[in-house]
């Protein structure tokens, strides 16, 4: 599965990379950390994201992000997202991405959801963050309409 995920993410251009990031897409499926996703992880993943609560759709995206798995979401874990994301993207992106251009948005994120400025944005800092911000909601709600 874990192959088959990194060859089926979308690439229009040999400058692609999705490979990181579908590491950590299979990462966030893959809720037995063992290695390999059951049908029934896959089916309870795309349940939530397409027909869970608004809680539970964030929830599932703050694991996505909380690499490392221990709860909180830090500034190493968040560049790495963020740099797959970009890599995702591809080089040629117009406009063209500038190397700062990544801290910048990790930047912006903590401004946003680390309302105690400790350093790591908690499960519930990032879902009080999140449902403050329409364009959050507005993306959370475009997986309503997808089936």
């Amino acid at each position: 599965m874990k192959k088959h995920l990194n060859t089926s993410m979308p690439s229009s251009s040999p400058m692609v990379d999705a490979s990181t990031y579908a590491h950590y897409l299979f990462n966030a499926f893959d809720t037995t950390s063992n290695g390999s996703i059951k049908f029934e992880e896959f089916v309870m993943g795309l349940s939530t994201l397409l027909r869970g609560t608004l809680r539970e759709k964030l929830e599932w995206t703050f694991h996505l992000y909380d690499i490392n798995n221990d709860g909180y979401i830090n500034r190493e874990e968040m560049t790495e997202i963020v740099r797959a994301i970009y890599d995702m993207m591809g080089k040629y992106t117009y406009p063209a991405i500038k190397g700062d251009v990544p801290k910048q948005h990790v930047d912006a994120f903590f401004q946003k959801m680390d309302k105690n400025k400790d350093g790591v944005v908690t499960l519930d800092e990032f879902i009080v963050a999140c449902q403050e911000d329409e364009m959050m909601m507005r993306s959370m709600q475009l997986f309503e309409n997808v089936m």
